[in-house]
């Protein structure tokens, strides 16, 4: 007689499913982006301006040899302190806005509640939907020439972008520690302090110091829209055709960004792995690296508002609150005739269509460079010269500001959604490209390890083990980009690149307050909508 015995019966593999909401939205940016490559001209042809060629040949060739005589970079130097002082004040403003408005916004916070996010939400995208350049022409009329222009321009808009980028942030970190002080009993507020702090503090402190980069460029362009500084010596060397001047400018604007980065990058590598030294030690001694940064930070904020001599009082002086009545009471009611309303309308699909095609051309230009531009563990010399080469590029692309590259995109191509898209895309290429290498820095390297191990080549390492898990932070900073550059599609076009802008910057220049409104209010909808459409697009992709 023979014995069977049962064989143990191995459990179904799960079967895979594709997440129908992604598709659906993948396809959805896809159809989008076709349809704005048509809207810009891309497949009619015409665009080129071939006239243009030797002028863009000259401004290349000079960034070889820019402007070296003392007179030159005297000036140059008491420009770069105005501008550091406006970015210092601006900044610090921003990030105390941002951190109220993120506590009404987080899921884990204040904004738990739908109705109560979504009014707050709406409420910031007021100030957010405007550009800083809006924020300092609009604020010119109210304040004059008074430094607080330059100051509340900066910080207003990027207080409010700070704030939704900091809920993302909080949002984003895992919330079991979260979970588990709630069900301890903890508070709300105590929960989120000590469950979901610790682990975005990371992300919060580097986008602390990429609100100082962006204040910086800020500074720049309010100053070429004469709020002084850097920006105007930028502005008056380009209008002369100075081209070495004007490298020096960049190349200047370029080393106080790349401080700013180097700072950043300390700090968030210190909180990230303090040193042994201090872990072995009791708790409550401090870290002296971050203790001087604070420091300093605080000293560079008190600095600046000496310096630009900032006074509480001119913001309430009785010739500010009755020059904000007339221009309150001169842009209400917004115009509503039909012709303005359906121009309106129209250059509104332009602005659509130029911010979508800089952000598809920013995003593919990061997917290829993020790889070179990240700093591995272990380099080869070749490998960190390429780094350092590509980050570097990288750097004077977002340092440049888009007004700059539109007008170079202008000598070679016609004015419309293309040249502006195109100067958009530069400088988002520039962010992007360093965010998506600092993603794929900061990844559990053991995937790739293990790939390694088993003989899986670069390729296919960074396919199977790095790209999947990079695609979610990368594409959510791509839809942040965006809900920028429908912003700063205004600022390039004041310079004649289409869109909104250009009929803001007609509208300006008559002081036709109440067509002036109306197109603020239709930017500002405009903003609200991307922003509707991106965070739900970044909720598929969670």
């Amino acid at each position: 007689m023979t014995a069977l015995l049962d064989r143990p019966v191995a459990p179904a593999a799960p079967r895979l499913r594709r997440d129908r909401r992604r598709w659906a939205w993948g396809l959805a940016a896809a159809g989008l982006l076709v349809w704005s490559l048509a809207g810009a001209g891309l497949f009619g042809g015409g665009v080129v301006n071939p006239g243009g060629t030797a002028q863009v040949g000259r401004f290349a060739a000079a960034a070889l040899s820019p402007a070296t005589d003392a007179e030159f970079l005297g000036v140059l130097g008491r420009s770069v302190l105005v501008t550091v002082g406006h970015a210092a004040a601006g900044t610090a403003l921003a990030l105390t806005i941002g951190v109220a408005g993120a506590a009404l916004l987080s899921r884990g916070t204040g904004g738990r509640r739908r109705a109560g996010r979504w009014a707050a939400r709406g409420l910031l995208a007021v100030p957010r939907g405007l550009h800083e350049a809006v924020w300092g022409l609009l604020l010119v009329n109210v304040l004059g020439l008074d430094p607080w222009v330059a100051v509340l321009a900066i910080g207003l808009p990027a207080g409010a972008a700070t704030a939704q980028v900091f809920a993302a942030l909080v949002d984003e970190v895992p919330r079991g520690a979260y979970r588990a002080l709630l069900a301890a009993g903890a508070r709300r507020p105590a929960a989120a302090l000590y469950g979901l702090l610790p682990p975005a503090a990371g992300g919060l402190l580097s986008y602390a110091f990429y609100r100082l980069e962006c204040a910086v460029r800020s500074a720049v362009v309010l100053g070429m829209v004469g709020a002084g500084g850097l920006g105007y010596q930028l502005a008056l060397s380009f209008a002369s055709l100075r081209w070495a001047q004007v490298w020096t400018a960049v190349y200047a604007l370029a080393g106080l960004c790349l401080l700013a980065e180097l700072g950043g990058r300390a700090v968030r590598r210190r909180l990230a792995a303090p040193p042994p030294a201090l872990s072995s030690q009791p708790s409550g001694r401090r870290d002296p690296v971050l203790t001087a940064a604070v420091v300093g930070t605080v000293v560079l904020v008190a600095w600046s508002a000496w310096y630009l001599a900032l006074s509480p009082a001119s913001l309430v002086s009785a010739g500010t609150v009755e020059q904000l009545a007339y221009v309150g009471g001169a842009a209400w009611p917004p115009a509503t005739d039909g012709g303005l309303l359906r121009t309106i309308g129209g250059l509104a699909v332009d602005t659509v269509q130029m911010s979508v095609v800089a952000v598809a051309v920013a995003l593919l230009g990061a997917v290829l460079l993020a790889g070179a531009a990240a700093r591995p563990e272990r380099p080869t010399p070749a490998r960190r010269v390429t780094g350092a080469l590509v980050r570097a590029g990288l750097l004077l692309l977002r340092t440049v500001p888009p007004p700059v590259w539109a007008l170079v995109a202008l000598f070679v191509l016609r004015p419309g959604v293309l040249p502006g898209a195109l100067a958009l895309a530069a400088g988002a290429l520039g962010v992007l490209g360093r965010l998506a290498a600092e993603a794929t820095e900061e990844l559990d390297p053991r995937p790739r390890a293990a790939l390694t191990a088993l003989g899986a080549r670069p390729v296919a390492t960074w396919l199977y083990g790095i790209a999947p898990r990079a695609a979610g932070p990368v594409l959510a900073h791509a839809l942040h980009r965006w809900e920028v550059a429908v912003r700063d599609t205004v600022l390039v076009g004041l310079l004649g690149a289409g869109g909104l802008g250009a009929l803001l910057a007609a509208e300006l220049a008559t002081f036709d307050w109440a067509a002036v409104s109306t197109v603020l209010a239709a930017v500002v909808v405009l903003t609200w909508a991307v922003d509707v459409v991106s965070d739900r697009a970044r909720a598929a992709l969670r």
